[in-house]
């Protein structure tokens, strides 16, 4: 038999937790209470990504914290790049691991980015979104 209703419901289901996932990347509570901590607050814009590669790397000093800081900072670039590039979206990889997929299909490890980032410095998450939002 053939019930249309129930492919509906799996696709409805499927975009609830896509967007339950994207949430939860989105908290990413040590960056956003360290960028707080600075005068920056993160509306998940691209202004914030500027204005995160503008904050005095404190964290670098502590392993513990730069390894937490890269994650949140990877995922605070996706959750900008997915609520403002068009066509972006969440993908967890088969080995966890979250990336952005863009409309092209090119994915974007973000967490590896962020970690650059809070390690050295560079690229700027602000360069990186730039280089996203043009392809």
């Amino acid at each position: 038999m053939n019930f249309p209703f129930l492919g509906k419901r799996r696709e409805d289901s499927r975009a609830r937790d896509a967007e339950g996932i994207g949430d939860l990347l989105a908290e990413c509570d040590l960056l956003r209470s360290q960028a707080l901590r600075e005068g920056v607050g993160l509306d998940d814009s691209a202004r914030s990504l500027e204005q995160l590669d503008q904050v005095l790397p404190r964290w670098r000093g502590d392993e513990e914290i730069l390894t937490w800081l890269g994650n949140d900072a990877g995922l605070y670039l996706g959750t900008v790049i997915v609520r403002t590039v068009p066509g972006a979206a969440w993908i967890i990889r088969s080995d966890g691991q979250p990336v952005v997929r863009l409309a092209s299909g090119r994915e974007f490890d973000v967490v590896a980015n962020g970690h650059a980032w809070a390690q050295d410095g560079a690229p700027e998450l602000s360069q990186l979104y730039g280089e996203v939002a043009e392809a």
